[in-house]
């Protein structure tokens, strides 16, 4: 998975604490710890959602991603996987 693209400019990207469980990714199952999520408008309307091990260079597909992207628009989106991160449980985008 990649993760921010520097051209794109409908992305963000946010570090956060996952909770207890962590986040659910389709490469490595679960992550835990400091972690950086982003989320990026597709040119199909719908949004990618990756995360990382905060400072790592390895991207991983948040599971249920893409998403649609809300009528709330991007932001709403990026801070809505940012709470479920932190919440943990295994949080997943969709």
């Amino acid at each position: 998975m990649n993760g921010p693209d520097p051209d794109r400019t409908e992305q963000f990207v946010d570090d956060v604490e996952a909770g207890r469980g962590g986040a659910m990714t389709d490469e490595v199952g679960v992550v835990t710890g400091e972690l950086t999520v982003s989320t990026t408008l597709r040119p199909d309307g719908r949004a990618d959602i990756a995360v990382q091990y905060a400072g790592a260079e390895e991207w991983y597909v948040l599971t249920g991603s893409p998403v649609p992207l809300p009528s709330a628009g991007l932001e709403a989106l990026h801070r809505d996987i940012l709470d479920r991160v932190r919440q943990g449980g295994g949080a997943q985008a969709g």
